[in-house]
């Protein structure tokens, strides 16, 4: 028997991704909808028709676990450091859970890729993960014996906010970020920031794939450019390394694409790390995209689902 079934809502700024897993984690239905982008109640709505859709086609009920941009704060209630804006100051979780007329558990989007791949991915069976989001932006998440760590103002994990580790003259003070500060983790290591380096450093408007692609290709810019996010990289990680000690981190996002990260990290962190021996793993994810929503079902554990 593979029921009862979870479903998980991957909340974007441009796409809602909902998808059903059942008690042995098989991923039993799948759908996606443009997100109503500036409209929050048209995207409650949208919420609201994706999980009816997916239950006629399971043919039963199911828990509904939400990751989505932001956090809800805990002493309002109401949503906040979201980038979709018009969630912003909104009672997210009271309203869905009036629009489903059922119990919804909410979570960071960064949050949920830890979940999934500590839960049945990269990470799984291991007592405390790091999971990276590299992607348009820069976020993080901490699983601890397979719970999510929200921290007591709910931004547990969020180390795209910190400054960049070791910096060198040269990175300082390092480019503006929409948070008002500059030099934030954030402005070196997300996959714009990968492609606005290079441009500065070689004049070349490449994506952070093609200069992935290129520097694979031996061209000396390209190689430049991906020696120097490395090195950044491995500075960040060596301070999460050093503040919390995960078993591994799991990399997500476009920017965790890019194969040769996950050997020439770990040789860079080693000497910013505060010990003689560093055993933590740094491992691309298994489930990829698909960890969104697959974190989010993840929120209800299958014994409290019936």
């Amino acid at each position: 028997m593979s029921g009862p079934f979870r479903i998980g809502i991957d909340l974007g700024g441009t796409k809602i991704e909902g998808a059903a897993i059942d008690a042995l984690g098989s991923m039993r239905a799948r759908r996606r909808v443009a997100t109503p982008a500036q409209d929050y109640h048209a995207t409650i709505a949208a919420i609201a028709a994706l999980v009816d859709d997916i239950e006629r086609e399971l043919g039963a009920t199911a828990s509904v676990g939400i990751g989505m941009p932001g956090v809800i704060s805990p002493p309002t209630g109401l949503v906040k450091n979201a980038n979709s804006t018009w969630l912003i100051g909104r009672p997210l979780q009271h309203d869905l859970e009036a629009a489903l007329a059922r119990p919804v558990r909410l979570a960071n989007d960064a949050n949920c890729f830890a979940l999934s791949e500590a839960a049945d991915g990269a990470a799984a069976g291991l007592a405390s993960v790091f999971g990276v989001i590299l992607g348009t932006g820069v976020g993080g998440g901490i699983v601890i014996d397979g719970k999510i760590l929200v921290g007591a103002n709910a931004i547990a994990g969020e180390w795209g906010h910190n400054p960049l580790p070791w910096p060198t003259p040269k990175e300082v003070p390092g480019p503006a970020c929409y948070c008002g500060r500059s030099g934030c983790i954030e402005t070196f290591l997300s996959g714009p920031a990968l492609a606005a380096d290079h441009l500065r450093h070689s004049g070349q408007s490449l994506s952070a794939p093609e200069i992935a692609h290129c520097a694979d290709l031996e061209d000396p810019d390209c190689r430049a450019t991906l020696a120097r996010y490395i090195e950044r990289l491995a500075r960040g990680l060596a301070a999460v390394i050093n503040l919390m000690d995960p078993d591994a981190i799991v990399l997500g996002g476009g920017v965790s694409g890019i194969a040769r990260l996950y050997k020439a990290v770990p040789r860079r962190w080693t000497r910013y790390i505060f010990s003689d021996h560093v055993v933590t793993r740094l491992l691309p994810p298994v489930h990829g995209d698909s960890s969104g929503v697959r974190g989010a079902a993840w929120l209800w554990r299958p014994e409290e689902v019936r």
